[in-house]
C-alpha cells in the first residue's frame, strides 16, 4: 500500500515544511497532530508503533517523527485527566493533582528538548543508535537489557542501600560520563585544543572504544550455540531444526537398497493337466446323442 505514488504523496505531505518565515511552525503543528491522534486512539504506544515502521521505510523522516512522538506524550495525558474527572467528589482534588502532574511533566520535557534546535539531542541519539544497530544487530538487545533492566535494578539497589551509597557511587559515574561526552565533542569539533594522546581513544584497550571485539565474541558465541546447543534436543527431538538435521543425517547414512529378484518356479505338469482337463473328449458328444 505504501509504495509508488502513494508513498511519494504521503512523504511529500508529511515531511514538507511551511514556507519561510513560518518554517518553525511546522514542528509545533506536528506536536498538535500527534496529541490529537493519540487522544483519538487513547494510546501513545499504538501511535508511536504505527509511525515507527513508516520511519523505517522512509515515508516519514526522523525529524518529523520526533515532534509527532512528543505530541503523543501530551495526548496520552488526556486519559489520566478523563479518569480523574470521573472520580468521586471526595477524591477529585487528589486525582486532578496527579493527572496535572503527569501533564506538566510531559510539557516540561517538551520545553527542554524541542524549542531550541541544539537541545534536540534525541534525534542525534536515535540516528547514532540506529547506525550502530544496523552494523551490529546484537547491540539493540544489549541496549534494551542494560537500559531497561540492569540500570533500573542497580539504581534501585543503591537507593535502598541509602542516599550516601547512591551519591558515592553515582556521582563518579556521572562525572566520568560527562567527561567522556565533552572529550568526544572536542575530538570531532575542535581537536587542536586537546593533548595529543586525547585526540583519539587509541591509548585505551580496543574493547573499551570499539565494538568489533564484542562483535567477534558475540558472533562466536552464537555460532557455537548454533552448533552445540541442540545436543540435548537430538535425543528428545523437541526442536524442528534438530529433527530436520537428524533426518538429513539418517537419509545420508542410508544406502540405496538393491533390487532383489525372486524366482517363482512354475510346475509345467500342473498346467498340462489343467489344460487336458478342460479339453472335451470324443465320448462326450456320443453320450449326449444317446440321451
Amino acid at each position: 500500500m505504501l509504495k509508488g505514488q502513494v508513498a511519494s504523496v504521503i512523504k511529500k505531505i508529511i515531511n514538507t515544511d511551511f514556507p519561510f518565515p513560518f518554517t518553525w511552525v511546522t514542528g509545533y503543528l506536528a506536536i498538535l497532530v500527534g496529541a490529537g491522534m493519540t487522544f483519538i486512539v487513547q494510546s501513545s504506544s499504538v501511535f508511536t508503533s504505527a509511525i515507527t515502521p513508516l520511519v523505517g521505510i522512509g515515508v516519514i523522516s526522523i525529524e518529523r517523527a520526533y515532534p509527532l512522538t512528543l505530541g503523543s506524550n501530551i495526548g496520552t495525558t488526556t486519559t489520566a485527566l478523563l479518569a480523574a474527572l470521573a472520580s468521586d467528589s471526595e477524591t477529585l482534588a487528589n486525582s486532578l493533582q496527579i493527572a496535572l502532574c503527569h501533564f506538566f511533566f510531559n510539557i516540561s520535557g517538551i520545553l527542554l528538548l524541542y524549542p531550541i534546535p541544539f537541545t534536540r539531542v534525541p534525534i542525534r541519539l536515535a540516528k547514532g543508535l540506529g547506525n550502530t544497530t544496523a552494523k551490529y544487530r546484537w547491540f539493540a538487545v544489549f541496549y534494551l537489557i542494560i537500559v531497561f533492566l540492569l540500570f533500573p535494578v542497580v539504581v534501585f539497589a543503591l537507593s535502598v542501600a541509602g542516599w550516601q551509597v547512591l551519591v558515592g557511587v553515582g556521582v563518579p559515574i556521572v562525572f566520568l560520563i560527562v567527561v567522556v561526552i565533552i572529550i568526544n565533542v572536542l575530538q570531532s569539533k575542535c581537536p587542536r585544543v586537546l593533548p595529543d594522546f586525547l585526540k583519539t581513544w587509541d591509548f585505551l584497550p580496543i574493547w573499551l572504544h570499539s565494538l568489533k571485539p564484542w562483535d567477534r565474541a558475540v558472533s562466536s558465541m552464537t555460532s557455537f550455540c548454533g552448533r552445540r546447543c541442540c545436543c540435548c534436543c537430538k535425543w528428545c527431538k523437541c526442536c524442528k531444526c534438530c529433527r530436520d538435521s537428524q533426518d538429513e543425517e539418517l537419509s545420508g547414512k542410508k544406502e540405496p537398497r538393491s533390487l532383489e529378484v525372486h524366482e517363482n518356479a512354475v510346475s509345467t505338469s500342473d498346467e498340462t493337466q489343467s489344460s487336458r482337463g478342460s479339453q472335451p473328449t470324443q465320448s462326450d458328444p456320443q453320450n449326449l446323442t444317446t440321451l
